[in-house]
C-alpha cells in the first residue's frame, strides 16, 4: 500500500516512517508542510494519506485544509488525520462531501503499532475511524435529526463504535454480545436510516456518516 505522511517534526515524521517500513507500507513521500503535501497527494494520489493537522505554514488547520482540497481536485481520496486534540469543526468538514475513506486520530490515543496499521487500512478501504473522543463531540450538538432518534439506545451504541472503525468481533467484544447478535443491529440500523442495497455506496459507511451528522 502507497502513503504518504506530512508531519512537521522531524522525528516523529522519521519514526512515523520507520514504523510503517518495517510493516511494509510504501512510502511514496514524507513531506513537513500543508503545499508539499497538497502537491503530493494531487500528483501521486496515495492509497493514503497521514496528515498532522497543525503544520507549517500556518500552524493552525494546515493539515486539515490541504486534506480539504486534495479531495476536492481528487474525490474520495483516503485521508487519516493526527492531532494532539479534538478539533470538532476539523472533523465535520472532512465529513461533509459523505465519500467516507476518512480517520482522525488522537496522537497519544494510539497504543500500538497495529493499531494503527489496522486503521490505515480501513480508510484505504473506503471506511472510517475516528477515535471516541471525536465521535463524542461531534455528538455533543443537539440534533433535530429524526431518522437517527428512530435508533434505539443499543443500536445507537453499536453505530458508535461502527463510527470507531470497529469490527462486528470487536463490536461483539466490546458488548459482551454475539456477533450474530451484533449483525441483527447494524440490520436494524440500516434499514431505520433508509439505506437500501446497493452497489454503488459502503452502507455501513453510510450509515456512520448520517450519524456523525456529515
Amino acid at each position: 500500500m502507497r502513503v504518504a505522511v506530512a508531519e512537521d517534526q522531524f522525528l516523529l515524521r522519521d519514526g512515523l516512517v520507520r514504523m510503517l517500513e518495517a510493516h511494509r507500507f510504501d512510502i511514496v513521500a514524507a513531506v513537513g508542510s500543508g503545499p508539499e503535501m497538497l502537491a503530493v497527494m494531487t500528483e501521486q494520489k496515495p492509497d493514503v494519506s497521514l496528515i498532522d493537522i497543525r503544520m507549517p505554514p500556518t500552524f493552525t488547520d494546515e493539515g486539515l485544509r490541504t486534506a480539504l482540497q486534495a479531495r476536492k481536485i481528487h474525490p474520495g481520496l483516503p485521508v487519516l488525520l493526527l492531532s494532539q486534540y479534538v478539533e470538532q469543526l476539523y472533523a465535520r468538514e472532512l465529513l461533509e462531501d459523505g465519500t467516507g475513506a476518512v480517520g482522525y486520530l488522537l496522537k497519544d490515543r494510539v497504543f500500538n503499532s497495529q493499531q494503527f496499521v489496522t486503521a490505515l487500512h480501513q480508510v484505504a478501504a473506503g471506511g472510517t475511524v475516528m477515535d471516541p473522543d471525536v465521535v463524542a463531540k461531534l455528538l455533543s450538538r443537539t440534533s433535530s435529526d429524526s431518522t437517527i432518534d428512530r435508533l434505539t439506545e443499543r443500536e445507537r451504541e453499536v453505530l458508535g463504535l461502527m463510527a470507531e472503525g470497529r469490527s462486528n468481533a470487536a463490536i461483539a467484544a466490546a458488548m459482551v454480545v454475539t456477533e450474530k447478535a451484533v449483525a441483527k443491529h447494524i440490520s436494524s440500523i440500516l434499514t431505520k436510516l433508509d439505506l437500501p442495497p446497493s452497489t454503488d455506496d459502503n452502507r455501513r459507511v453510510r450509515a456512520v456518516l448520517t450519524y456523525l451528522g456529515a
